[in-house]
C-alpha cells in the first residue's frame, strides 16, 4: 500500500466484539495488524474492563511491552512488586516480561486501553 491508497479506519468500541482474556478482563480489540491486513502498525490496541471489586490475573507479556491508558474508573496497578493508584487520564508502562495485575477499587467499571508493542500475541502471555 503507498500512502496514495491509504485509507480510513475505524473501530468502534461500542460495536466491537468483546470476550473474556485469560487474564480475566472483558477485552475488545480495536486495531490489531494480524487480524486486518490493512493496518500498517506495529502495536495492537484494545479495550480493556475490570468489573468493581475484581482484579486481573497476575501475568506477564514476554517480549512487547505495554501501555494501559485509563479511560474511566479507578484502581490498583500491581507491577512486579509495585503498587499504584491510577485514575482516568493517567497511563502506566508496563516492560515486556513484567509481573502485571490491576483491581478496580472503584464503585464503576475500570476501563482502560492496552496499546501493546509490538502486537499482543497469545503464545507471548504467561501466568
Amino acid at each position: 500500500m503507498t500512502e496514495a491508497d491509504a485509507q480510513m479506519i475505524i473501530s468502534d468500541i461500542g460495536q466491537g466484539d468483546y470476550f473474556t482474556a485469560p487474564d480475566g478482563s472483558t477485552i475488545c480489540e480495536l486495531l490489531h495488524p494480524a487480524r486486518d491486513s490493512r493496518l500498517r502498525m506495529g502495536c495492537s490496541i484494545a479495550r480493556a474492563v475490570v468489573a468493581p471489586g475484581q482484579a486481573t490475573r497476575p501475568h506477564r507479556i514476554f517480549g512487547s511491552c505495554e501501555v494501559y491508558y485509563i479511560l474511566e474508573g479507578e484502581g490498583l496497578m500491581r507491577l512486579d512488586g509495585e503498587t499504584a493508584a491510577v485514575t482516568s487520564g493517567q497511563a502506566v508502562y508496563v516492560p515486556p516480561g513484567a509481573l502485571q495485575q490491576i483491581e478496580n477499587t472503584g464503585v464503576g467499571d475500570l476501563s482502560f486501553l492496552c496499546i501493546v508493542d509490538p502486537m499482543w500475541r497469545a503464545e507471548n502471555e504467561g501466568f
